[in-house]
């Protein structure tokens, strides 16, 4: 029986699409692109609705619950490709299952209910999470997240599960102290000095359930991050620094107006760019490093974006043209309409495995962000723009959701304000 929906959480008239419908949807259609079958999508786009509750049935017409940190329109769900030179592309979704809760203690016991409700579904244990669960759930919690969870789809209709937590929810004071705790308490009690310095810690990651070998994952936020920057922070992973130095220019672009010092060194100086230091089998050092960078914030547009995700899979021998096939999926719009539906790139180096690049694609269920023209040729991308990436016959059309505007502080009903 399809429960009543909350209180403050109206059902959709009939007819009014909801953020259910939307959400699954795409899942639906992304599926079909990377060759999941029809089945086994069907159970991951059940476990997402039923995650997000009786959220699932709040129609589009009304603002997001919340100001979800997860994307810049507040919705709850994003997507993920990960793709390698040796296989297939692999699908991911995050979600933010406590969304419609604007107190983050609130959120993050819906959460913790998520994760153990998929636990019983998909026969794994959640002891590490609980371990856990007085530093990053406690019942005032703070900051801007409280607890995600990441399905890795796989053929099968059983996912492997990441949970993301947030190290600041004591208070950001706190953070570091957080992260050192969680990292010992895990069997990791040297890793934290294998960490860099860092701007912030984001996040605190862990693999739960079926995984060759399950992984404890930092987030570290760079502020100002240059190439040589990357280079350095990458130096004891065993990428070749032409590499990352190649991927920091292609996703991040000539950074102008406003990335250049005075000595001409090129910094990421709107969104800071991440690093992922993960940590398996009880050992201090790291044995993963992921460079992220919020390619929407140094791009004009999508198609933009999309050239230089296209010269990055294309650098490292992968095939673009599922990404491109990707954001079909997601959206009708023109890719020059906007900016952000693919929001990061991220290069993945993981010990014994060939390198991956991940692009992670916004579901813009509430906006779509406008094209950036203060990046308007703004220095190459090393590869051929077309017209229209996705169709050059296709028109224009209209974006995911029902509201587009820039980013300012409140809401309104004819546009989206974050």
């Amino acid at each position: 029986m399809t429960p009543l929906p909350e209180a403050g959480i109206p059902a959709a008239s009939a007819g009014e699409t909801t953020l259910g419908d939307h959400v699954l949807g795409q899942l639906l259609r992304l599926g079909a692109t990377v060759g999941l079958s029809g089945a086994d999508t069907a159970v991951y786009g059940q476990a997402l609705l039923d995650s997000l509750g009786d959220a699932a049935r709040r129609p589009l017409s009304l603002p997001p619950a919340s100001s979800s940190f997860l994307s810049d329109d507040h919705t709850p769900v994003e997507f993920s490709l990960a793709c390698t030179a040796d296989g297939a592309p692999a699908l991911r979704v995050l979600v933010e299952p406590g969304w419609a809760h604007g107190d983050m203690g609130d959120s993050g016991r819906a959460g913790l209910d998520a994760i153990r409700a998929m636990a019983a579904r998909w026969n794994f244990s959640t002891d590490r999470l609980d371990s856990l669960a007085d530093l990053f759930l406690p019942a005032e919690a703070e900051g801007p997240l409280s607890l995600w969870y990441a399905l890795d789809l796989r053929a099968g209709g059983v996912p492997g599960v990441k949970v993301y937590l947030n190290p600041s929810a004591a208070g950001p004071e706190h953070a570091e102290r957080t992260v050192r705790e969680a990292l010992r308490r895990l069997g990791y009690g040297g890793a934290f000095a294998h960490l860099p310095p860092a701007a912030g810690y984001p996040f605190l990651a862990l693999d739960l359930g079926d995984w060759t070998s399950p992984r404890v994952k930092v987030y570290v936020k760079h502020s100002g991050m240059s190439a040589d920057d990357a280079c350095a922070l990458s130096s004891d992973s065993g990428a070749a620094a032409a590499d990352v130095r190649y991927f920091f220019h292609a996703a991040a672009g000539a950074l102008q107006p406003s990335g250049q010092e005075g000595d001409g060194t090129l910094r990421l100086l709107r969104r800071s760019g991440l690093t992922c230091h993960s940590f398996t089998g009880g050992d201090s050092a790291p044995s993963g490093f992921t460079l992220h960078i919020p390619v929407r914030d140094y791009a004009r547009d999508d198609e933009e974006a999309l050239a230089r995700a296209t010269a990055l899979l294309t650098r490292f021998g992968m095939d673009p043209s599922v990404l491109r096939d990707s954001l079909s999926a997601l959206t009708r719009r023109q890719l020059t309409d906007g900016v952000g539906l693919i929001a990061y790139l991220a290069l993945v180096y993981e010990r014994n495995r060939q390198p991956r690049i991940t692009a992670y694609l916004s579901s813009e269920a509430y906006l779509t962000r406008p094209p950036q023209e203060q990046y308007a040729q703004a220095g190459h991308v090393p590869a051929q723009r077309t017209r229209n990436a996705l169709n050059p016959e296709r028109k224009a059309a209209g974006p995911a959701g029902p509201h587009t505007a820039q980013k300012e502080v409140t809401w309104s009903r004819t546009a989206s304000k974050l």
